[in-house]
């Protein structure tokens, strides 16, 4: 089986991207399979748009950044900045979000529209993550929520991404490290009901 998934991740400075990045990287490592990821721009300021570019593959990857019209998904922890991407999307690609607004600019959209935006794609997973990582007592864990969600459309391993969040949130101690997992294991089960 071909392993190959190009993945757009997308937010605002804050939110976590970097850690789903890093996520990400270390499950591929895992899975002995290639790995590239592109700088995060607009990291200066909370607040600011963040972006990254991961590419896996079981062949050999020779750029970090991801050619319009070839992303397999775009992962954001903001619905507007989900759509900023939408130009990298492969045809039948998968949009994956939160549904809370980080409203960060005077003239942001109505929400109304841009949900019905996401939703005239055929493959969207919008989630109200942020609220899922709150009932688990987590709030900071959305984009690991966002995560799960999209997990069962990447190439690698379940156990390879719970090794991978308990690798990269050893430091923080046992209590967070199975937060995070419940937290995951989460946006995986509620992504499995809007699936199937």
């Amino acid at each position: 089986m071909q392993s190959k998934i190009n993945i757009i991740l997308a937010g605002v400075g804050g939110q976590g991207i970097l850690t789903i990045a890093a996520v990400l990287d270390t499950a591929a490592l895992d899975n002995k399979l290639n790995v590239k990821q592109s700088e995060v721009h607009g990291m200066s300021q909370r607040g600011g748009a963040v972006q990254s570019h991961v590419r896996i593959s079981d062949k050999p990857i020779f750029s970090d950044l991801i050619p319009q019209g070839k992303a397999d998904m775009i992962i954001s922890v903001e619905p507007m900045e989900l759509l900023r991407y939408l130009p990298f999307l492969k045809k039948d690609g998968y949009l994956i979000t939160d549904s809370n607004p980080f409203e960060n600019i005077n003239n942001y959209p109505e929400l109304e529209t841009l949900y019905n935006e996401i939703k005239s794609h055929k493959n969207h997973i919008l989630i109200d993550a942020m609220k899922i990582a709150k009932d688990l007592g987590n709030s900071k864990a959305t984009n690991i929520v966002l995560l799960g969600a999209a997990s069962s459309l990447i190439p690698l391993s379940d156990e390879s991404f719970q090794k991978a969040i308990a690798t990269l949130f050893e430091r923080k101690g046992e209590r967070i490290v199975a937060k995070n997992i419940e937290a995951y294991l989460k946006g995986k089960e509620v992504a499995a009901e809007l699936i199937s």
